[in-house]
């Protein structure tokens, strides 16, 4: 059974975005003084007493976006407040009622929901009374709070539960993966996200820098909850326009190290640029499961074949050669079924657990090669004596070797790759740790 929603609907800069961090106790919507930041439904899971409801936060109604996006903005209110079982009515307690507050009580009244009115921002009880004229709105007495100050959170979180009693409160199903796209600007990781979840959730647009938040969702497939990240377009330090895209890109950053398997999208019509190398880089030194989702393959007329295609992203992302390639047309969803379960191989293949007498025969015919061992004169070979997994997702391997330095980078490499191909891993980072033996301490 579905969550019960709440969405927090109101006029743009009024504090829906501080109330959702707030009430999620986590910085999740960006905060910014500059009107209409929020464009997509972000959301979070709210917990209280085992109990569950999912937030949503929306964009500010009324809103005149500078990248010609309202309509787009607008479509995604509209849908919070459809998809809702309550309404968190937010207005500002120091500008009183305005025009666009009236056009939403309006528009509210039109649904029949549940509405709990607040007038955000009363950083005093000096404050209070002002927000006796809300109730001219037609909601009832408007709760005074305080988003950044977290004053009467818990009051408003009692109200939100007392009025969603009657529906049931079931624990939501834990997911079994995280995926994360991310990639420059207009390389089309709404577009995937969508048709993974077949709805229009994120908005896509062809303006560049659409996405800014960094939004989770979740979505079912074959009766488990996958949370697909969709994340905002990157683009060189030095050309980011303000502070907006850099939280983007923070954002964007967090959600590779938070998820399971990183969906690294590739504009085919484009050439591999230092964005992608960056991502790509940073993807690698985080050791994370990766796809490398090339996309609008349809329009790569200029692009040789895949095979080539390949080689030519081998050489210009080292990084990530372990990981597989896929072949998309995001706006057509083709192939996206494809990418799901490749990304639950992947996962599949992260998450394995090696038994210790299977890993330390894997390392016996590794010593009996030898190959990229180097001699040193003074320290003598480098000598492995056993070795155990610590973690998975990144599969971590501790060694138990005589001198840890050794073990240099191409040495580690190579046994890291045959520890791929004997273990059946070939499409997963390892991480290999090294730590002298007692006897060699």
């Amino acid at each position: 059974m579905a969550l019960p929603t709440v969405a927090i609907i109101g006029r743009p800069n009024v504090g829906k975005s501080s109330l959702l961090n707030a009430l999620a106790g986590k910085m999740i919507s960006i905060v910014e003084p500059t009107a209409g930041v929020t464009r997509d439904r972000v959301s979070a899971l709210i917990e209280r007493d085992e109990r569950y409801f999912e937030l949503i936060d929306t964009g500010g109604y009324g809103i005149v976006d500078v990248d010609q996006l309202s309509d787009h903005v607008e479509q995604q209110i509209q849908k919070a407040i459809d998809s809702a079982d309550l309404i968190v009515f937010m207005v500002d307690i120091r500008d009183g009622i305005v025009p666009l507050d009236k056009k939403i009580a309006q528009l509210l009244r039109k649904q029949n929901l549940s509405v709990i009115g607040v007038a955000n921002k009363a950083d005093s009880a000096k404050m209070f009374p002002a927000a006796g004229e809300f109730a001219k709105l037609g909601f009832g007495e408007f709760l005074c709070i305080s988003a950044t100050n977290n004053l009467n959170k818990s009051i408003l979180l009692e109200r939100i539960f007392e009025t969603l009693k009657d529906l049931e409160f079931t624990k939501p199903k834990k997911p079994v993966m995280k995926i994360a796209m991310v990639g420059k600007r207009n390389a089309g990781k709404s577009t995937l996200v969508n048709a993974m979840v077949g709805e229009d959730r994120v908005i896509v647009s062809e303006t560049p820098g659409t996405t800014r938040d960094a939004v989770d969702v979740r979505f079912e497939k074959d009766g488990q909850v996958i949370v697909a990240i969709d994340t905002a377009g990157v683009r060189k330090k030095n050309k980011m326009a303000n502070s907006i895209e850099f939280y983007g890109y923070v954002r964007a950053t967090k959600s590779i190290s938070r998820a399971d398997v990183v969906l690294l999208m590739i504009d085919a019509t484009l050439p591999i640029s230092q964005v992608d190398k960056k991502i790509a880089r940073f993807i690698a030194e985080e050791h994370k499961s990766c796809i490398i989702v090339i996309n609008k393959w349809d329009l790569a007329k200029d692009t040789a074949a895949t095979e080539d295609y390949e080689e030519y992203l081998t050489k210009m992302l080292p990084g990530l050669k372990y990981a597989p390639l896929a072949f998309t047309t995001a706006t057509e969803a083709k192939n996206v079924q494809s990418v799901l379960d490749l990304a639950a191989e992947i996962f599949k293949q992260a998450t394995t657990h090696i038994s210790t007498p299977k890993l330390n025969k894997a390392f016996e015919i590794i010593k009996e090669e030898r190959v990229g061992a180097t001699k040193r004169s003074k320290l003598g070979w480098p000598k492995i004596y056993y070795a155990t997994q610590l973690a998975v997702n990144p599969i971590t391997i501790l060694m138990f070797v005589n001198k840890p330095e050794l073990f240099e980078e191409n040495y580690r490499k190579f046994i890291i790759n045959r520890l791929k191909t004997l273990l059946l891993i070939a499409e997963v980072p390892i991480r290999l740790l090294a730590r002298p033996h007692r006897k060699d301490s």
